[in-house]
């Protein structure tokens, strides 16, 4: 805990400049657990400098260096990957098991994908006369968010340091101290000094930094559409490169050829897994307009099934909402179906009746949703489930279509039938029949989703400048 209210800049662990501290909140118990120093604009500039100074030299190093550096890694993060998970969980309230399986398991996952790609990357290779040259872009700024916070700390840093980019973290200040923990890692790990720098605060402080200042080459960020813009606007002075994973409101679409009961259950789950908290969440469920009443059985059957309860409780499956700015926000948009006139099939308003404390919220499922209503068009982060009806395949596309966002969808059905529908969606990634993650697939959005791909030899090139030195074979 000592580290908590330190920053890891240049190789060490160091005072804040300013004195501003913040609490940690258990969401589970609503109560604070730690305390982090909060940066300011000196603190990152510090952290940026650090890394400009070390960019010259690590930039050059060999690949197989940078590989053996990941692999060291990946070893550590694997024998510290229940603390990690154990952490997670009470940051944000995943179910402990959830968190160590699959929220501090996805980082170990995307170190060991990386090194995968980075084995099989052409760094260099000739083109006729010409050399084309994939470097590291240069300093990256990284501001991640807090529903899967190692997700997105490993699918950044690993193919930063891979490609030998440099870089400061500024993870989300609502569930820091995972983070600390991945800090500790790479400095055993033997990250050279001032390679990877870690400094916690909030947005409009440390985060505006990282995006304006211009001994930064690249931000990449993974948040709201809403601070994504205000990123954009604040990197547009100096011109630099600007990755955005931002919001979404995935369709699922149920196909006639598709196991309607199997379809919807999975729907259901797959919509409250993560206490609905995340950016890729099948939020509106498509079916065929005469199936809705069979549907809405289904769904209210597989709602009621869902175990809301502490994350230390290995019979729960979702548990609470990360904050309680978080809870209102899902409660109001909840009352916002109601006066709009969807059907309320389960859940609603205020937390489940056996939990006193703690940010819970109903799993909820409304069904008869047009996709003009608010619940329908804005992201709710939360466990809550919008059912639309369609009747024509060329209905459910535009519906699916139908939205600024476009970061995932799914879509169940015949498999060739699936795979035709897929290449109608505008989204960065269609998942067919309830098919397992891909580590390796390219993460990422369309419109107000985001621009850039993530993960495996996607998250390489994004990381990399293209050189070409022409003449370079006469």
């Amino acid at each position: 805990m000592d580290k908590y209210l330190k920053f890891y800049i240049d190789g060490a662990w160091v005072d804040p400049i300013g004195g501003q501290r913040l609490a940690v909140v258990d969401p589970a118990t609503e109560q604070p657990f730690a305390e982090i120093a909060m940066g300011t604009a000196a603190d990152a500039e510090r952290a940026i400098l650090a890394a400009r100074s070390a960019f010259a030299s690590f930039s050059l190093t060999k690949h197989e260096e940078r590989l053996a550096l990941l692999e060291r890694i990946l070893d550590l993060l694997k024998q510290r990957n229940d603390e990690i998970g154990d952490m997670i969980s009470r940051e944000m309230g995943a179910p402990r098991r959830m968190a160590r399986d699959e929220q501090a398991g996805i980082g170990v996952a995307h170190f060991a994908q990386t090194i995968r790609a980075m084995r099989e990357f052409s760094f260099e290779y000739m083109q006729g006369t010409t050399r084309i040259v994939h470097e590291p872009v240069g300093v990256v700024g990284m501001i991640t968010p807090w529903n899967w916070p190692m997700n997105q700390i490993a699918c950044k840093v690993a193919p930063a340091l891979a490609t030998g980019c440099t870089m400061v973290l500024k993870p989300s200040e609502i569930a820091p101290v995972n983070a600390i923990l991945f800090a500790e890692i790479l400095h055993e790990a033997g990250v050279p000094k001032g390679v990877f720098n870690l400094v916690n605060g909030d947005g409009p402080t440390v985060g505006a930094m990282l995006a304006s200042h211009p001994d930064i080459d690249m931000v990449s960020f993974t948040g709201s559409t809403r601070a994504g813009v205000s990123i954009a606007h604040a990197a547009a002075p100096t011109v630099k490169r600007v990755h955005q994973e931002l919001g979404g409101k995935s369709p699922n679409i149920v196909l006639r050829s598709a196991n309607l009961a199997a379809a919807v259950r999975a729907g259901v789950d797959k919509c409250f897994a993560n206490s609905g908290q995340s950016c890729n969440a099948p939020t509106r469920l498509l079916v065929p307009a005469e199936d809705m009443d069979e549907a809405i059985g289904i769904a209210r059957q597989a709602a009621e099934a869902v175990r809301v309860g502490a994350p230390c409780d290995p019979a729960t499956e979702i548990g609470p909402v990360v904050s309680e700015a978080q809870f209102d926000k899902i409660q109001g948009l909840i009352r916002k179906g109601i006066d709009e006139g969807a059907e309320l099939v389960v859940g609603g308003l205020d937390r489940p009746e056996h939990l006193s404390a703690g940010y819970y919220v109903r799993p909820t499922v409304f069904a008869r949703v047009t996709n003009d209503m608010t619940i329908a068009r804005e992201e709710i982060f939360g466990p809550v489930l919008c059912i639309l009806g369609y009747g024509s395949e060329d209905e459910a596309a535009d519906i699916a279509n139908d939205t600024p966002y476009g970061l995932a969808s799914y879509v169940q059905g015949e498999p060739a039938e699936a795979r035709a529908f897929a290449r109608r969606l505008r989204t960065g990634v269609v998942r067919l029949n309830d098919s397992a993650w891909d580590g390796a697939a390219p993460f990422g959005g369309y419109k107000q989703s985001g621009n850039g791909r993530e993960y495996g030899k996607f998250g390489l090139h994004e990381f990399t400048e293209i050189k070409g030195i022409v003449g370079f074979g006469d």
